[in-house]
């Protein structure tokens, strides 16, 4: 059975543009919220280094630009709080299944968090039940996790729940984490606000949204689309109507600016995530976002 990590990496080294860990150092500086006070020592400038590492006076003195690097104020374990539910089993907007994106958030930030010695968890579920699997910092504990969500997703039956994830890790998890949120356009409820701000208190968060497909295709097709919940099929007839896909456009936009201000709101780190070639990037850029909020 291919290794889930070797594909993930794969796509994180690509993305980085590099083969060694170090542009990747920012990232998980910023996913770790800060490279504390303690200084280790200096070492020569890379493209990707902050401005605000650079230390002038010593790279005046050996006529060089030299950074500082600060020994990190770990948080010991990232969260990932995943949805597993059968609409993570639905196509996203690149069409394919919502849960390969997920797999790819997680692992690609599961990946930053083991490489520098800090542990990974997982909480996942739907609206039957949730579950935790036990922590660790290891790659075998990553493809682990990994393929629990993989065939979690794959098994179940019933819808997702994030309110329920939610809720179950503000009664279950008493010790200060980062909790990584992977879930899908569902919609956000005053539940929803009420749990986010509970556990907003206690946790650094970041958000990451996987899109769905528009159930209205962009030409007339007799490809069947169904809601996976419902098994309700999308009429062949509304496939190729613009002003309908437009519609269903103006709703997903209406909703995500709701999503972003209540992250905005709440000081949580977001990203979208729409197809598995961007999405990488799309989270790198979102921990540089994190990190500059923070300067």
């Amino acid at each position: 059975m291919p290794s889930l990590i070797t594909q993930v990496k794969s796509k994180l080294f690509i993305t980085s543009a590099r083969r060694s860990m170090h542009p990747l150092d920012g990232a998980y500086a910023s996913l770790m919220r800060g490279r504390g006070s303690d200084f280790e020592d200096l070492r020569e400038y890379q493209v990707g280094d902050q401005v605000r590492d650079i230390d002038w006076r010593a790279s005046a003195r050996h006529n060089e630009i030299l950074v500082k690097r600060m020994r990190a104020d770990r948080m010991h374990t990232v969260m990932f709080v995943v949805d597993t539910g059968s609409t993570m089993a639905a196509l996203a907007e690149n069409e394919e299944p919502k849960y390969e994106l997920a797999l790819l958030a997680a692992g690609a930030l599961g990946y930053l968090t083991i490489s520098h010695g800090d542990d990974i968890g997982l909480v996942y579920g739907d609206g039957a039940a949730v579950k935790r699997r036990a922590s660790g910092r290891t790659e075998s504990a990553l493809e682990g996790t990994l393929r629990t969500i993989q065939s979690e997703t794959r098994a179940t039956t019933a819808p997702g729940s994030i309110n329920k994830l939610l809720a179950y890790v503000a009664a279950t998890i008493s010790r200060r984490m980062i909790l990584v949120v992977i879930t899908d356009e569902a919609p956000m409820t005053d539940r929803t606000d009420q749990l986010i701000r509970r556990l907003r208190v206690q946790h650094d968060m970041l958000w990451v949204t996987v899109t769905d497909a528009n159930p209205v295709l962009a030409e007339q097709s007799q490809a069947a689309r169904s809601d996976v919940v419902t098994g309700w099929e999308v009429p062949e007839f509304v496939h190729g109507d613009n002003s309908l896909r437009a519609a269903v456009i103006a709703e997903e936009e209406r909703e995500e600016n709701e999503r972003r201000a209540m992250f905005e709101k709440y000081a949580i780190s977001h990203v979208t995530i729409r197809d598995t070639a961007h999405a990488i990037g799309d989270i790198l850029r979102m921990l540089d976002r994190r990190d500059r909020a923070r300067s």
